[in-house]
């Protein structure tokens, strides 16, 4: 196998639970191979380099196997190696998100219904602006 469309290499190194999925991601131009923007059919080989965001997340890897069926979560591990910037950048991101706190953490346990009124009326003033 030489080369297999970016949605099933997708799916299959399990970065995607679908398949339609992934064909979604790639169409909202999330991923990219070598530096462009792809169509759902861009065939993929060994070697080349994709960069692809998942909700905040962004990964990027070079394709190291190439495989159009999903198999374990080991094998799929094989299909792609992360550069050290991106590891290193998805680490700082994901330290971040633990160390923010929540919207209305300062509010203690079980809000009372008082606090839930004012943690509403909080929530709805930061959405209009």
């Amino acid at each position: 196998m030489e080369n297999v469309r970016i949605d099933k290499w997708l799916w299959a190194a399990r970065f995607f639970k679908t398949r339609s999925l992934a064909t979604d991601a790639v169409l909202a131009g999330h991923v990219q191979v070598n530096g462009a923007r792809v169509k759902p059919s861009k065939d993929v080989r060994v070697g080349d380099g994709v960069e692809l965001r998942i909700g905040t997340v962004t990964w990027s890897v070079e394709v190291t196997g190439l495989s159009d069926k999903r198999g374990s979560a080991t094998v799929a591990r094989t299909l792609y190696a992360e550069t050290p910037e991106s590891t290193k950048a998805r680490e700082e991101q994901a330290l971040q998100r633990r160390l923010a706190r929540p919207l209305g953490a300062e509010l203690g346990e079980r809000p009372t219904k008082q606090d839930r009124r004012r943690l509403d009326a909080l929530r709805r003033s930061q959405r209009r602006s």
